[in-house]
């Protein structure tokens, strides 16, 4: 029974009880009209038509509503119903109504989310779901897009039998995604990707927003609070070299809206690369660039509180390559070479001086896995990933 008839029924339940008190003389007129909510004229009409019913057997049925008894004109016909039905149930079974609603509209479907899962529910095709409780009050979102991004990763099994590490950075006052990709694993050069793809297409940000995983943070006590002295790699590059200042999180709790989206995308990037058909790595993140990525923006980003974006344009004469890298120092040996992960790195000959030898250098290991050596601003060699060097004319770097 709807909303509207169970009204009806206590409007004319209620008349009842009134006309039966007015009779008896219990109430006035204007009492029992005022109990009604509705005018004395208004009472009376009711009356009469009531009494006109009464006497051929009607009674309260002449009172009750009749637009009620007609089919609304905007009701889904009966065919466009079940042909609904019958694709939600032959190819999206077991999505929720909300991530099916997304496909129905991209079809050419009118109705709304709210009527798709009514009628859904009505053929049994998805559960009816539980109300919610109370919760406490959610944390507000940053006023300003690009004040505190959130980047996070998690494990799950998106396809059969193989798990991957999904990577996603988004804004904490949008909801936006502004990167999103799949890793065998979380580690030091998944947070740098991630945080390349924010710098070169949107600019520095302000903060940035992490759980206490060991390649953010370094924790001295399990559980216990992170050493901000201490920076590893990537927070070396993101404090001491792009001045973004970085945000511990806690608990799950705390970062509840990234928490949030993957629960969002474990249900459906599961639903949507099996039915892709795609099963490889380099295919899924093709697949969340040029399509999930979009379509997540479209349907639930929204607009901060303040339209002018905190974030900061890059520097011409950034090199993010020097930033966004391992940074380890190393003496040179006799041999004017450096020692490295297990490989030898042989200086190249050097116009303005000799040698090394007992020089303190910096070795970066960079994104692609190629090796470069520096003495102070002076490169004085690149190498590729298995310490072999690379022939190419050395220039200072300004």
């Amino acid at each position: 029974m709807g909303l509207a008839k169970r009204r009806e029924d206590r409007r004319l339940m209620l008349f009842e009880d009134t006309y039966s008190m007015w009779t008896e003389r219990c109430l006035t007129q204007a009492q029992a009209a005022e109990m009604l909510g509705v005018c004395e004229r208004t009472f009376r009409r009711r009356v009469d038509r009531y009494r006109e019913e009464e006497v051929e057997g009607g009674g309260v049925e002449a009172l009750r509503d009749r637009r009620l008894a007609r089919a609304s004109h905007r009701a889904a016909p009966v065919d466009e119903v079940m042909r609904m039905v019958d694709e939600y149930r032959t190819q999206y079974a077991g999505w929720n109504v909300r991530h099916y609603y997304t496909r129905y509209r991209r079809g050419g479907g009118t109705r709304s989310c709210n009527r798709v899962r009514t009628k859904l529910q009505e053929a049994g095709a998805v559960p009816r779901g539980k109300g919610r409780g109370k919760h406490r009050k959610r944390r507000e979102p940053s006023p300003c897009a690009g004040m505190m991004p959130h980047q996070d990763g998690g494990t799950h099994e998106w396809t059969p039998g193989v798990k991957w590490d999904l990577i996603v950075m988004m804004d904490d006052a949008t909801n936006e995604h502004y990167s999103m990709f799949f890793r065998g694993e979380e580690g030091v050069w998944s947070s740098f990707r991630g945080m390349r793809d924010v710098i070169e297409s949107r600019g520095l940000c302000c903060s940035l927003y992490t759980d206490r995983a060991s390649h953010y943070w370094l924790t001295p006590e399990a559980g216990g609070k992170v050493d901000k002295d201490r920076l590893t790699q990537f927070g070396r590059a993101m404090v001491r070299d792009l001045g973004i200042s970085m945000i511990p999180a806690y608990s799950p709790e705390a970062r509840g809206r990234s928490e949030r989206a993957f629960r969002t995308h474990q249900d459906r990037l599961v639903k949507e690369l099996a039915q892709a058909g795609i099963v490889e790595m380099e295919a899924a993140n093709r697949y969340l660039r040029e399509t999930c990525l979009p379509a997540f923006n479209a349907e639930f980003a929204r607009s901060p509180k303040e339209d002018l974006p905190a974030f900061v344009p890059l520097g011409s004469d950034t090199d993010l390559d020097a930033i966004l890298c391992e940074l380890h120092e190393r003496t040179v040996g006799r041999d004017n070479c450096v020692r490295f992960a297990g490989m030898t790195l042989r200086l190249p000959s050097d116009r303005h001086r000799p040698h090394y030898f007992k020089v303190r250098v910096k070795v970066r290991r960079h994104m692609d896995g190629r090796l470069s050596v520096w003495h102070g601003l002076r490169l004085l060699g690149r190498y590729a990933a298995d310490g072999q060097p690379i022939a190419e004319t050395l220039a200072d770097a300004a």
